[in-house]
């Protein structure tokens, strides 16, 4: 009773559960009772399920009674859904349907970036790809890394081969540039000597800038012809005035004296006194060293004041050194004992020859005199030893090119003529050859040559082969330089030689294959050693069919052993007339065929040994013979009819024996 006042919820929770019991009969219908609630008795007898399942249905059975009019045609239309950004259109966690289908591919350009994070990029790229699209994405990454290995290997090639080509041509503008520096300090020095001389006056300070550079302009303007007539005239009035200075110092082109000083005394080596007066004459060259002497002069002749003493001296050349094997030393600079021997040094040099030592002292207090000698010794030494330098680099060059030539090739010690003509073409200017529209030396024809070398060695045998048809070019075309076409013919016919063995070595190992024969025939053919190419190739096959019947044994039926021998022979001799037809010339065929009219004379005495015990006429006469003929017809697939030929020359001498 206290249950029905207070109704029932949906949200009620259930206190206790129904009863199940055993299903009861029902002999009648179940009387309905009037209430102001209908409700549906529950078949185990339990009216609370009933009340609840009577609500659920009147709750899902409530009516509206105004529905809203959907088909008003003035509604405004459904707005359109935006789309959303990229980045929030798909979830990362769940895999991309637009990516489904596509290849991943490698993006340069993001891989060339410095600042790439590559765990970031991989994640993103690669976070929704398949097992097959990781597995492209390697292979595509190792393709890039071996095409950019590939281009870095070349570059660097192309950076070294530039390095070197520069580093020759500034070591070459170096070696000029020095030549030039000697040159030009050479004049200047002589200029300066020559305006000293003549005593050209110094610009006065009232005169202008302008006034001094025509001044200046004017005293060194000289030619190359003026300068070297001032030299001779210097050297002729050296050997005018120092007695026996010609026999030290003959007329060479290009010397001349850079300095003289009277202002010397040479000295006792042991006691460090004076001997005699000294006058040094510092050439480009040479150092001089003459000394006064006294004249024989007549008792008779009178002589007045200044006039007789200088008329009664005389200039000597004493000495006279090379200044590559002389070295000056200043004795100031080496100290000596007490302040006495100080004083007497201070203006003192030695000059070494070998063993030879000798001592000179100016005789002006000041250290100028000693200076000026000691700086200008040092500077023409040194111009002396940079011109030595570069004429010894001069003339090893000139001579390096043809030396090395002709040093590597044993062929051209049987070559007389030409070894003649390279010795005395070695005092001969360098040889240039005109390639390409460049002027070249011998040295690259060297270079062209140990590339051949190692093209022959790794066996480039096209690369080889165009090589030495661009060398014979080449040789061919040097009409007036003898020289160095002979030598570039000799060396270049040599590489061939030692390619055309090669060739045929190889030929003879590969005869069997059609494509591998026509390739080394070419090679050879190109090489102009068509006659070696076709005695190797017909020599390989001769040994063949030799060792293929050789290895065919008779097993007691002559019938089957004819049918293999003559099979084996005409077979290999139609394979090769076959051969030879397409790699060599239609006019060298006569060479094939007899060839093979010599391989069936060697059938025949083969055959001819075979049927020795057999009596001719008789069946089995007729079927080895018969199988030998049709056997033989298979020549005539290469234009060869060798049937009648088989075993006629045997039948007659047969029956020749028979008579």
């Amino acid at each position: 009773m206290e249950d029905k006042g207070k109704g029932f919820s949906l949200r009620q929770k259930k206190t206790r559960r129904a009863p199940i019991s055993t299903p009861k009969q029902i002999s009648a219908p179940i009387q309905q009772q009037p209430s102001s609630r209908p409700a549906r008795p529950n078949v185990n007898g339990d009216s609370s399920g009933a009340n609840t399942s009577d609500l659920v249905k009147r709750r899902y059975s409530t009516r509206f009674a105004n529905l809203p009019d959907f088909s008003n045609a003035n509604a405004p239309p459904v707005p359109i859904v935006p789309s959303l950004p990229s980045h929030f259109g798909q979830s990362e966690s769940r895999p991309s349907t637009a990516r489904q289908g596509q290849k991943v591919s490698v993006d340069v350009n993001a891989l060339k970036d410095a600042n790439l994070q590559v765990e970031k990029y991989s994640t993103g790229v690669l976070s929704d790809a398949s097992d097959q699209e990781l597995r492209d994405y390697q292979g595509s990454l190792r393709k890039l890394k071996n095409r950019a290995s590939t281009d870095l290997q070349q570059n660097v090639y192309q950076n070294r081969t530039q390095f070197i080509k520069i580093s020759k041509e500034a070591e070459k503008l170096k070696g000029e540039m020095r030549t030039l520096r000697g040159l030009m300090s050479e004049l200047t020095t002589s200029l300066n000597q020559a305006s000293v001389n003549i005593g050209v006056p110094e610009p006065r300070a009232a005169l202008d800038d302008g006034a001094r550079s025509r001044a200046r302009k004017q005293a060194n303007r000289s030619s190359v012809a003026n300068l070297e007539a001032m030299w001779n005239t210097q050297l002729h009035a050296l050997w005018k005035n120092v007695e026996g200075s010609q026999k030290f110092l003959p007329a060479i082109p290009g010397r001349h004296v850079v300095l003289e000083q009277s202002a010397w005394v040479e000295l006792d080596a042991a006691t460090w006194k004076a001997r005699r007066h000294a006058h040094l004459f510092l050439l480009n060259d040479h150092l001089m060293v003459a000394t006064r002497r006294k004249k024989r002069v007549d008792p008779n002749a009178t002589t007045n004041g200044d006039a007789g003493q200088k008329a009664s001296t005389r200039t000597v050349a004493e000495r006279c050194w090379p200044l590559q094997d002389i070295d000056m030393v200043d004795l100031a600079s080496l100290g000596s004992s007490g302040a006495g021997g100080r004083d007497r040094m201070s203006n003192a040099i030695s000059i070494r020859y070998g063993n030879e030592s000798f001592t000179y002292r100016s005789e002006k207090s000041s250290n100028t005199e000693k200076s000026n000698l000691l700086l200008a010794f040092r500077r023409i030494v040194d111009e002396l030893r940079k011109a030595m330098r570069a004429d010894m680099e001069g003339n090893s060059s000139k001579k390096e090119t043809i030396d090395y030539l002709t040093t590597r090739d044993p062929a051209l010690s049987n070559k007389t003529e030409l070894l003649r003509s390279l010795s005395g073409a070695k005092d001969r200017p360098e040889i240039l050859i005109d390639v390409d529209g460049k002027r070249q030396n011998l040295r690259w024809v060297e270079g062209q040559i140990d590339e051949l070398d190692s093209e022959v060695a790794l066996q480039r045998f096209e690369e080889a082969v165009r090589h030495v048809e661009k060398l014979r070019k080449l040789a061919k075309g040097l009409k007036g330089i003898m020289i160095a076409q002979d030598l570039i013919t000799t060396k270049v016919d040599e590489r061939a030689r030692k390619l055309a063995d090669l060739l045929s070595l190889r030929l003879r190992t590969t005869h069997y294959s059609l494509s591998a024969t026509q390739i080394n025939i070419a090679h050879l053919v190109r090489l102009n050693y068509t006659p070696i190419a076709l005695t190797t190739y017909l020599s390989a096959r001769t040994t063949l069919i030799t060792t293929r019947t050789r290895a065919i044994l008779f097993e007691g039926d002559l019938r089957h052993h004819i049918f293999q021998l003559s099979f084996v022979y005409f077979s290999l001799i139609r394979n090769t007339v076959k051969t030879f037809q397409q790699c060599f010339p239609p006019v060298m065929m006569s060479a094939c065929v007899k060839w093979a009219k010599e391989r069936l004379d060697d059938f025949n005495g083969l055959l001819g040994r075979q049927l020795g015990s057999v009596r001719v006429g008789s069946e089995t006469w007729q079927d080895c013979v018969g199988k030998a003929k049709e056997h033989a017809g298979m020549m005539g697939e290469v234009g060869l009819d060798f049937v009648g030929l088989v075993g006629a020359a045997l039948s007659e001498e047969r029956r020749e024996e028979g008579n």
